[in-house]
């Protein structure tokens, strides 16, 4: 047996030493180098995210990515914007319906392209009363700043709120001035607006809709259309056999007439409207039908293949960008059931534009064409060649995906 070396333990414990100081050496260098990278990075928004880097990186970042170059800085959102729109950690950790372990609330991108508009609309104090915000909310829908986000405010009541009228005296009966806050309109009660038509110079959308005993009695209330443009609710449920129409939509309703009649024929219509210049959604609900406070830019908010019939009087028509409406009538397609109706009330344009984009459109979707009347618009001068069409138009039964 050899006699053990007294420089072995020496040599080993030195050369254990060496690697450690080598390993941590590259260990630093790698975690430097990579935390360098990292923040570099992150300023170069990814313009391919995938869903695993969206998720990653949305809960890393106070704000949604984006590729807008118009989008504001985060610095110049209001706190409770960059709460509402950051990804919060669900308490069970991955939910298999969301596919990630983080819910992030929807709002609309154009929202942060208005940080000033945005923050006032966002400034309130947790818990307490929302600002008196009914125009700035409205301007921020219109502007594109659609879903708004949520509020941690109590949005303001009337101060004499009463019960509303019972059914079905509330169908035809003008809302009390009590269930309105009126502060965001020119008119402070009913009164006012009912008469606004003789009193007040100057345009108002649907200037005389609040006069329930006025126009807003005959619409919808004739028997026969004589095969004019003036199609008739019995008409048009004629088409289809009795009891299928059951549940529907009114684009750009007005006061809900409309939904009215057909909620007399057992048929649940909503209605959408915006409050321009006058509290629709408030007397809409008064009447004991159904508002929707959202503007036709926004995706219809409907799963597919579900309404029996959706409405649209005036409010399509050629003031809309094109490829918008071309947009909007496939949304309309899209929530129809196969052989829902799409009922195109007085759509207004010129000669030209008729022949050249509506017709060519509205055609190109792929509905079934049941009526389709053409008539000219004749309070102007002829020259001008103003015209409305109305149109019933079925979703295919049958292969309606083509």
């Amino acid at each position: 047996m050899g006699v053990e070396s007294p420089h072995k333990p020496r040599l080993l414990s030195t050369n254990l030493f060496f690697h450690f100081l080598l390993l941590f050496t590259n260990l630093l260098t790698l975690f430097l180098s990579s935390a360098f990278f990292n923040s570099s990075c992150s300023l170069i928004p990814s313009l391919f995210p995938t869903r695993a880097n969206t998720a990653t990186a949305s809960a890393r970042s106070p704000v949604p990515e984006t590729t807008s170059t118009a989008a504001a800085n985060t610095d110049d959102l209001p706190p409770e914007f960059l709460a509402f729109t950051s990804g919060n950690l669900l308490p069970f950790g991955v939910n298999p319906n969301f596919d990630s372990d983080t819910m992030f609330a929807p709002v609309g991108q154009p929202c942060t392209q208005f940080p000033e508009l945005l923050r006032r609309y966002m400034s309130y104090r947790v818990n307490g009363s929302c600002p008196d915000d009914e125009l700035l909310a409205q301007k921020l829908l219109l502007k594109g700043c659609e879903p708004l986000p949520r509020h941690r405010c109590r949005p303001a009541a009337p101060a004499d709120s009463v019960e509303p009228h019972p059914l079905p005296k509330s169908l035809w009966t003008t809302p009390l001035d009590s269930s309105v806050v009126w502060t965001a309109y020119t008119c402070k009660n009913y009164d006012c607006l009912i008469n606004r038509k003789h009193r007040q110079k100057g345009f108002d959308d649907c200037k005389d809709c609040f006069d329930l005993e006025g126009a807003e009695k005959t619409w919808w209330s004739a028997t026969r259309s004589n095969g004019g443009i003036d199609f008739t609710i019995d008409e048009v449920l004629l088409t289809k056999k009795p009891g299928t129409i059951r549940i529907g939509l009114d684009i750009g309703g007005g006061v809900a007439t409309f939904a009215v009649r057909m909620r007399q024929r057992n048929i649940t219509i909503i209605t959408t409207s915006m409050n321009l210049n006058g509290p629709f959604s408030s007397f809409i609900a008064s009447r004991g039908v159904v508002p929707s406070y959202i503007s036709i830019s926004q995706r219809l908010p409907f799963f597919d293949n579900t309404l029996d019939i959706v409405h649209s009087m005036h409010v399509l028509s050629n003031w809309i960008p094109t490829t918008l409406l071309h947009f909007l009538m496939l949304d309309i397609y899209r929530v129809l059931r196969p052989g829902g109706l799409f009922w195109l009330d007085h759509f207004f344009c010129v000669q030209e534009q008729y022949d050249q984009v509506y017709a060519p459109l509205i055609e190109s979707i792929g509905f079934n064409k049941l009526k389709w009347v053409v008539g000219r618009k004749l309070d102007r001068s002829l020259e001008l060649q103003e015209m409305y069409f109305s149109a019933l138009l079925e979703k295919p039964l049958k292969n309606s995906w083509r």
